[in-house]
């Protein structure tokens, strides 16, 4: 038996997560669903109990990570009982964050019998720290809506750029650089945390304030999803602009499953997949960027449009994560 451990979170990535192992067929292995601090530690302490009585040697348990103080027990405890365990990594805490030292991290991950990384890049990370624990790449973060995944507005300009996400100075210095940059170009902001005072005498660039991300998918504002973080335009820089070297940002996958080819910084780790894919564009600066869109044929945009289509159909359905599952599940069972 298959078993995962709902979230109950309010993070899309891990909610998807745990609706496609739902659709997968496997079973839930928690107790209640506690929305404040007390009442999530009581639903975790539970579950970990219940393992003890409901897991049976050879069952796999699905675990997402990081799960904080529990993550340790948990694997413990299905090993106690025969069974094996499958790890999703989310985030690094050791990376970014810095909650946790390099070792403490691959220690952590060493309890596991499989681990699913982003891409090749943090798999790389992982195994130089000395992680000996199986690994395979996700490749994307898989995004589900309910928006139908045929629909793909057409662009009125190849140069308009939609950014969505958590807004603000200490993630996107860049912004206030950016504008003076852009002369043909719009780049539009959906998202909370900037406050409109900050932003008097931008030239280029619009805030629209937040809108759900199923209208963002539905209206798909903009040619472009542009992918950077970070106190620079030269490159991305800064915590939140180094972590781009090694993870997947979700933001690429809510940017496709809308229909938006993307823009993305060149020493990103998703870059080879992007232009593996045929869904965006590279850039080493942002400095460079009108001079790589102007580059962009109507014929090669469409091109894009096409390839896009198909990976988000893709996203929609958990094939990535699934595929992985696959590669875990085919691994721990030759053990």
């Amino acid at each position: 038996m298959i078993y995962y451990l709902p979230m109950h979170s309010p993070n899309k990535a891990k909610l998807d997560i745990d609706q496609f192992c739902k659709e997968a067929g496997y079973k839930s292995l928690t107790v209640g669903g506690g929305k404040n601090g007390l009442a999530k530690f009581l639903t975790k302490s539970l579950t970990t109990l219940a393992m003890l009585a409901r897991l049976k040697r050879g069952d796999v348990v699905v675990v997402q990570y990081p799960l904080k103080k529990f993550y340790g027990p948990i694997c413990r405890v299905a090993h106690a009982k025969g069974a094996r365990t499958i790890t999703l990594v989310h985030d690094l805490g050791a990376f970014r964050r810095q909650k946790l030292t390099v070792d403490q991290e691959r220690d952590r991950l060493s309890l596991t019998d499989f681990v699913i990384v982003h891409n090749a890049r943090m798999r790389e990370h992982l195994e130089q720290s000395g992680l000996k624990t199986p690994m395979c790449d996700l490749e994307i973060f898989d995004y589900r809506s309910a928006i139908p995944v045929d629909r793909q507005p057409m662009p009125k300009s190849l140069y308009d750029i939609a950014y969505a996400g958590a807004l603000g100075e200490r993630k996107n210095k860049f912004f206030w650089d950016f504008d003076s940059l852009l002369s043909r170009c719009r780049l539009n902001l959906y998202g909370r945390g900037l406050d409109p005072a900050q932003i008097l005498g931008w030239n280029h660039i619009d805030y629209h304030g937040f809108i759900d991300s199923d209208e963002f998918i539905s209206t798909a504002p903009g040619t472009w999803g542009l992918v950077w973080d970070g106190d620079s335009v030269d490159d991305c820089s800064g915590n939140w602009g180094e972590y781009l070297r090694i993870n997947n940002p979700h933001k690429t996958s809510f940017y496709l499953r809308a229909g938006l080819p993307v823009i993305l910084w060149s020493e990103a780790a998703m870059a080879p997949f992007v232009k593996d894919n045929n869904i965006g564009i590279t850039v080493d600066s942002l400095r460079d960027l009108e001079n790589a869109i102007s580059s962009v044929t109507p014929e090669r945009y469409e091109s894009m449009r096409r390839s896009v289509l198909k990976v988000k159909k893709q996203l929609d359905q958990g094939h990535y994560f699934l595929t992985a599952m696959d590669k875990a599940l085919a691994t721990i069972n030759k053990k």
